[in-house]
């Protein structure tokens, strides 16, 4: 189906990611997944082309184009070449928007610089150990203490922990027995600050590129001045800037599935069983006819809500809607291409076995499928 949600601007952008990911992704892939993560080099390497600084305003070294769906060709592109920049989707659609939004005049000269140039990796550490998707029930503790703030505690599954310069940390200020969202404000440790630790690399089932860590908070001081935005306003922010978290999942769902129909059109077109191409038995046109349509169907679904967010009119509800529609439809299309492989596909050295790998996580990260249907039945009034 045709697509309207971008311009020449964005076309023309897409040909120099797609050469970008061809020549610098595409031949260390396979290395970066086994040390589990993207070099620092490589962060650098997109800083100078200007990819990491697009939304950065250009007095700090940006691009000036705070513009999602440059974010979104990014995705698509990782996609098609079937290589995943994890990490590198989370510090621009995820970290950055924090950022944007929440840093004063002193806080911007001090970091957009390094942000645009890719000299200073971020993360966001919200998940702690027993909480999960409980944003309310956050126990991480930040304590005044004249011009900083005391930091205790500890997070995980935190996306590009390791190699972060600077972490968002979701901590509790103060605390409210009548409203557990209240009192949770967000400031930025640093890397080298006394009592900040990073702990084991976790073993993932899938998106083996990304590191995933744990961190660890003993007595850390972090100054004031680190603060994001306002003291005990950090539920809000979260649900203002969650949505566009979700919208970056539903995206690589959808382009990861599309990458998998298309690598399975070229297999089974291949691959002779009985004397015949597999692409040749009606199973095979039926299984992947429906897979195709899901397919178009979820992209227009996802245009539509790209557009919304961009124009800054998409509703948290409807992130919810996209994200549980488009994850689902992903792990079902995914499944069916992988069956068309037979024994093969369960052979990492296939590219569809990594994609049902790392689709997995898509439910579950950014918001399980339960909570979205938890948000959606809200909005019903339910």
């Amino acid at each position: 189906m045709r697509r309207d949600v971008f311009t020449a601007d964005h076309e023309a952008f897409r040909e120099l990611v797609r050469d970008v990911v061809a020549k610098e992704v595409v031949p260390h892939h396979a290395e970066w997944e086994r040390a589990g993560r993207v070099p620092r080099s490589f962060f650098e390497r997109l800083g100078s082309l200007g990819l990491l600084g697009m939304a950065v305003p250009e007095e700090y070294g940006g691009g000036g184009r705070p513009d999602y769906r440059y974010n979104v060709v990014l995705q698509e592109e990782a996609a098609r070449a079937l290589v995943t920049l994890g990490t590198v989707r989370t510090q621009l659609d995820v970290v950055l928007p924090y950022f944007l939004a929440y840093a004063d005049e002193e806080q911007r000269r001090r970091w957009f610089p390094g942000l645009a140039s890719g000299s200073l990796l971020t993360a966001i550490a919200m998940t702690e150990p027993g909480t999960g998707s409980d944003l309310a029930g956050i126990r991480t503790t930040a304590v005044r203490d004249g011009d900083h703030y005391v930091v205790n505690g500890a997070k995980t599954f935190i996306t590009g922990g390791l190699l972060a310069d600077l972490v968002i940390v979701v901590a509790r200020t103060s605390a409210d027995p009548g409203d557990r969202r209240a009192g949770l404000t967000l400031l930025v440790v640093e890397d080298g600050m006394p009592g900040f630790t990073r702990g084991r690399v976790l073993d993932k089932m899938g998106i083996k590129v990304q590191d995933t860590v744990e961190l660890g908070f003993d007595e850390v001081r972090v100054p004031v001045a680190n603060r994001l935005g306002e003291e005990g306003r950090a539920f809000a922010y979260l649900g203002h800037n969650l949505p566009q978290e979700r919208m970056t999942v539903a995206v690589g769902s959808v382009a990861q599935a599309r990458a998998a129909l298309d690598t399975t059109i070229a297999y089974v077109k291949e691959r002779t069983v009985f004397g015949s191409p597999v692409a040749s038995f009606q199973n095979t046109k039926f299984e992947l006819a429906a897979v195709d349509a899901e397919i178009e169907a979820a992209q227009a679904v996802l245009d539509r809500a790209v557009r919304e967010l961009v124009d800054g009119r998409l509703s948290g509800a409807d992130a919810a809607r996209v994200k549980l529609f488009c994850t689902e439809m992903q792990a079902r299309a995914v499944d069916r291409c992988l069956q068309l492989f037979g024994g093969y596909g369960y052979m990492l050295e296939y590219p569809i076995a990594r994609l049902y790998a790392d689709a997995r996580i898509t439910r579950i990260y950014a918001g399980t499928s339960e909570v979205m249907k938890v948000i959606i039945a809200k909005s019903l009034g339910l």
